[in-house]
């Protein structure tokens, strides 16, 4: 059984500061989280083992006892000076463990140990365990509009298939087997953990005691490397990061087993015209300063196609209106969001004398001085 190390789990050196084991905690865990990669079981799992880390490297007590002895225990008791750890008359341990955390829950348990220890025995020609298949990421490029609303691909995946010569055991049964010269038939190798020994399966025959013949259409591997179109439906409203599991369509299983699972990782192109927020879309619309000032109706583009939008008298370049409804659907079903309309009004460039002589009678009626609030020195 290793010892975790949980430094290496959190990147960071032995001798580092609280501060800078709490932010290699918090980056690890915002990424490895898994709301953040759902589905995801490595994720998950190594998610476990950086919290795990966290607890004991966070706790001065618990980290004095971990550099010392390499390992975290709430019931493991310092022997004294001299000791030899033998127990006291009342027949208690006066240091050690106390055994009842391996039968209540703990991190490890007696019947792990032992199972490890006497796995296998009696198990002398069993046939070789069932081996899920690994799973499998494709990377899939889509346009701004088939992220908002959704789309049907049609994707070739380069995978394996079970080997249908010899089942997806990679040996050939008509060659005859012979005993693993490794095991010497037994199915198990003796492995030492420090000061014990531990019997596990032997990895030549898969804890079988045979070898049987190598398949020669596989060459031994089980499976054989094939081309599968597959079609998936991508949801609406789905943003650059996305993971999409597809069961059963990653590499073949061994031994019967079944294969492992796609999971594609969606890339969204930006667009020219409209820019993604969450669930709301941003754009920007150009207006005259007639429009601005006077107010109108203007059609503005959106997911949907044309929209009316109205534009107050006296609208200032910058300004920001919302179109309900008309941002990206939620992937969770809560609605679509906004789109948000930014104006940016366009001064025109005036070149004869007929109208510079309008617009300065527009200043001498509207007098402005749009500086006047500004602060100095």
């Amino acid at each position: 059984m290793d010892k975790p190390d949980y430094y290496a789990t959190l990147g960071v050196p032995r001798g580092a500061k609280e501060a800078e084991i709490k932010k290699a905690y918090r980056r690890l865990a915002r990424k490895n989280h898994p709301d953040i990669n759902p589905g995801d079981k490595t994720a998950e799992e190594r998610f476990k083992r950086i919290q795990e880390a966290y607890d004991v490297l966070s706790d001065p007590k618990k980290r004095a006892m971990y550099d010392r002895y390499g390992f975290y225990s709430e019931n493991f008791q310092e022997p004294p000076p001299g000791g030899t750890g033998a127990r006291g008359s009342g027949g208690g341990p006066e240091w050690g463990f106390d055994f009842s955390e391996f039968e209540s829950g703990g991190h490890s348990s007696f019947r792990d140990i032992f199972g490890e220890l006497f796995q296998g025995r009696g198990r002398k020609g069993r046939a070789a365990a069932p081996e899920k298949g690994e799973d499998l990421e494709h990377r899939l490029n889509i346009s701004f509009a088939e992220s908002i609303h959704g789309l049907s691909a049609r994707l070739t995946i380069n995978r394996s298939e079970m080997c249908s010569a010899c089942g997806g055991s990679g040996t050939d049964r008509s060659k005859g087997k012979r005993v693993c010269p490794v095991c010497n038939g037994s199915g198990q190798v003796v492995r030492s953990h420090g000061v014990m020994r531990f019997s596990s399966e032997c990895e030549t025959c898969s804890g079988t005691g045979q070898i049987g013949g190598v398949c020669s259409a596989c060459g031994g591997s089980g499976s054989l490397p094939a081309q599968e179109t597959v079609t998936v439906r991508i949801p609406a409203g789905v943003d650059t990061g996305y993971r999409m599991r597809v069961p059963g369509k990653g590499n073949s299983g061994r031994n019967g087993a079944p294969p492992g699972d796609l999971y594609l990782i969606i890339t969204v192109r930006p667009h020219d015209f409209f820019r993604r927020e969450g669930k709301d879309i941003y754009c920007t619309v150009p207006v005259t300063v007639t429009e601005a000032a006077l107010g109108t109706k203007i059609a503005v583009p959106t997911i949907d196609g044309m929209a009316m939008l109205r534009i107050p008298p006296g609208t200032q370049s910058g300004q920001k209106f919302r179109l309900r409804e008309k941002g990206a659907p939620s992937l969770r079903g809560e609605g679509r969001g906004s789109q948000i309309v930014e104006v940016q009004v366009v001064v025109p460039r005036v070149a004869d004398e007929r109208s510079k002589e309008i617009l300065r009678e527009l200043a001498r009626l509207n007098p402005q001085d749009p500086r006047a609030n500004l602060g100095g020195l």
